[in-house]
């Protein structure tokens, strides 16, 4: 292995060992030796990636917007000229997938929302993270004819955020919402969006 692959492979780990530290301790998880230690890397290592706390987190919130990316795949979702059921069967299906196989996530996003509140200098990567998902849901509400795709698409947004944390840090966290409960949430609330 190259140094740069070595060194690309090192980043790696950290970008995923600092939001995971950051779902199982919270904010003060990610700390430059605690992340060297649950890697498994020499002590100093995450420190040449990440030279300062800002620059742990900023790595934190970049590597769980990619990894949400994925999980979501928004920019998969089906044509909405291909009807309402289909979008919604994929909405459910990701949405399902981020409280059961990934609901390691939720809380690691979370921590550095809030931190993100406190910190004006975390707050744009943060944003930025978020943005992503954002155009993706105004252009898909936009698509389903909806007549006003901003507050349409933080409508959508807080109905997600506020079940993925009902379900996994609040009061429905020792139960999952099954796909069909989502899919006929889901049905309903872009019925209401769209008036069809």
């Amino acid at each position: 292995m190259s140094v740069r692959s070595a060194g690309a492979a090192r980043a790696g780990l950290v970008a995923d060992t600092a939001p995971a530290l950051l779902a199982e301790r919270g904010m003060r998880g990610p700390t430059h030796r605690a992340v060297d230690v649950a890697a498994g890397l020499p002590q100093g290592s995450t420190s040449n990636v990440a030279r300062t706390r800002q620059a742990l987190l900023e790595l934190a919130v970049r590597r769980l917007a990619d990894r949400e990316a994925r999980v979501l795949a928004l920019d998969e979702m089906p044509d909405p000229a291909a009807g309402t059921d289909s979008l919604v069967d994929a909405l459910a299906l990701a949405t399902h997938r981020a409280l059961t196989r990934n609901r390691d996530l939720t809380p690691a996003r979370y921590e550095l929302a809030l931190e993100a509140t406190r910190r004006p200098e975390l707050r744009a990567y943060v944003d930025a993270a978020g943005a992503r998902f954002l155009d993706q849901v105004v252009a898909l509400v936009t698509a389903l004819g909806s007549p006003d795709p901003e507050r349409h698409a933080l409508s959508l947004i807080a109905w997600a955020d506020g079940l993925m944390f009902s379900c996994v840090a609040g009061s429905y966290s020792a139960r999952v919402s099954d796909l069909t409960a989502l899919r006929e949430s889901l049905r309903e609330l872009l019925a209401g969006m769209t008036g069809s």
